[in-house]
């Protein structure tokens, strides 16, 4: 790997980011994202796009960010000792989108690369990312198209990339406090660095180039669907749970709350409004009820 690679992937993720930005605008009749250009005094930098107050999406952001360290923080070294001590580069696309209808999913996406640098010793280097889907009133329809996309992102690479990586990201996004998967799923992988440098970065564009095809067609067939304030009474109470993942569990905030990254981007992902309720059980049988009956349950979506 040479310094052209990294500048290819850096290329890659500052273009995947404009497309992005401009698809997800198109289903806004005004409302546009705000680019918030930002450095880091340690090293590095990025710029933040946030969209808020649209008829679509009531709050979103698409981040890139491309920063500098002297050692990696302990999120990243935990499971991985031997990068502990190391120099790293750490660059990605994280977003997350907010809808305002109750029928359209949250989703979210993000695809990384990381190279730890060590005088002496060769560098290690790792692809990750993935998207997933968090429905309020899921319809099954949109749960097949979306992973049905997230096959078709694995195909190229083999028969058991899919099952493997979707697997991965049920027990990822699984919140065990309340024994329950944030939704429906998707695909998730980390420290890909197999079989070389330009196949895991083929994958890693693969994913990234797949979240518009899954995403959009959902978001246009549900964002017009009549709602009231039952629907967008469970919309705020789900999304707790999404603030409750990214708070305890997930590691990209963690990474990079740890290595002193730019707060605001970093708790971009929260829903603008969500509320809690204590105890709160839907009624059998009800709408509500079908979510967690049968949606927030890992399964073979596609039979496979």
């Amino acid at each position: 790997m040479i310094e052209s690679d990294i500048s290819a992937v850096k290329t890659y993720l500052l273009n995947l980011q404009d497309l992005i930005c401009s698809g997800l605008e198109a289903e806004e009749p005004s409302a546009r994202f705000v680019e918030d250009a930002w450095e880091r005094a340690e090293g590095g930098g990025g710029r933040s796009r946030v969209l808020t107050g649209g008829e679509v999406f009531e709050q979103g952001g698409v981040n890139f960010s491309h920063v500098f360290g002297d050692s990696l923080p302990p999120s990243a070294t935990t499971k991985r000792p031997e990068l502990a001590n190391r120099q790293f580069e750490a660059m990605g696309v994280s977003l997350v989108m907010h809808p305002r209808n109750p029928y359209v999913p949250t989703s979210h996406a993000n695809v990384r690369f990381f190279i730890a640098k060590k005088d002496g010793e060769p560098p290690i280097w790792w692809f990750g990312g993935g998207f997933d889907l968090t429905p309020f009133y899921p319809f099954r329809d949109d749960v097949l198209h979306w992973h049905q996309l997230a096959r078709q992102a694995c195909l190229p690479f083999g028969e058991d990339v899919y099952p493997r990586y979707k697997k991965w990201c049920d027990e990822y996004f699984f919140l065990k406090h309340r024994n329950e998967t944030r939704g429906v799923g998707g695909l998730f992988f980390d420290d890909l660095n197999e079989p070389d440098f330009s196949q895991a970065f083929a994958f890693m564009r693969s994913v990234g180039d797949h979240y518009m095809e899954a995403y959009l067609p959902i978001v246009q067939k549900r964002k017009d669907t009549l709602y009231a304030d039952r629907e967008r009474d469970f919309q705020l109470y789900r999304r707790g749970r999404y603030v409750e993942f990214n708070l305890v569990y997930d590691r990209g905030t963690l990474f990079g709350l740890q290595s002193g990254g730019r707060t605001e981007s970093i708790l971009m992902s929260m829903p603008p409004v969500a509320h809690w309720q204590y105890n709160w059980q839907p009624e059998p049988g009800s709408p509500e009820a079908a979510l967690y009956d049968t949606f927030l349950r890992p399964q073979n979506w596609l039979g496979i």
